[in-house]
């Protein structure tokens, strides 16, 4: 299950998921060993959300964490969901929509949000940052910092480089990430201007979970 730049979506230097978008949720399911729904509750803890806040999913996908913060926040606060690939804003969009949520889901790569400076309370982005170059990594997550207000928090969850069934898995659908993944992604987060960058939840078999703050 490769990803891919070729779409109709706007210019990015990240990988997307284009024609097995509406596969996404399911194998999600199927790569955690049907943890993923655990993953989602473990960020909205971590990110402490209050009712009323303004929040930005980076790399929304099918829009799965986007409704659960939602429902977190409340129906008056401004919720918005970004992704580069047309395909999974559209089953973002669709999901929203049989909830009866009128969320703000748009196509934008994470180097360029269309967002006013300091728009959100809480950024999320999950399981997305391991699809950009190395370099594109400290120019989005600086992109994120730019629209959160002073004060504001980043909640950046990703794959775990791991040894066993879950590295083998992770390999075989071409990611195969470095020994010191999480070394490398808290350096991004601190490279693109953060603070207060700390490791959560260390010992989930799955997932990194940091947190840090604008």
């Amino acid at each position: 299950m490769a990803t891919t730049h070729e779409h109709n979506g706007p210019h990015t230097e990240g990988a997307t998921i284009t024609w097995w978008a509406r596969l996404y949720d399911p194998f999600t399911w199927f790569l955690s060993f049907g943890t993923v729904s655990n993953v989602r509750k473990a960020t909205i803890r971590a990110a402490a959300l209050q009712p009323g806040e303004a929040v930005l999913d980076v790399g929304c996908g099918t829009g799965d964490l986007t409704l659960r913060a939602a429902r977190k926040v409340g129906r008056e606060a401004h919720v918005a969901g970004i992704d580069a690939s047309p395909q999974m804003i559209g089953v973002a969009q669709r999901k929203a929509a049989k909830k009866g949520r009128a969320l703000d889901f748009r196509l934008a790569p994470i180097e360029d949000l269309p967002f006013v400076d300091g728009e959100f309370d809480v950024a999320l982005s999950s399981f997305m940052l391991h699809h950009l170059p190395d370099d594109l990594k400290v120019r989005g997550l600086a992109e994120v910092r730019r629209v959160l207000k002073p004060g504001g928090r980043l909640i950046a969850v990703d794959l775990k480089s791991g040894a066993g069934a879950i590295g083998v898995i992770t390999r075989l659908i071409g990611h195969s990430l470095p020994s010191d993944y999480g070394d490398q992604l808290r350096n991004a987060i601190t490279g693109a201007g953060f603070s207060n960058v700390e490791l959560l939840n260390p010992d989930d078999r799955i997932a990194l979970f940091l947190r840090a703050s604008r």
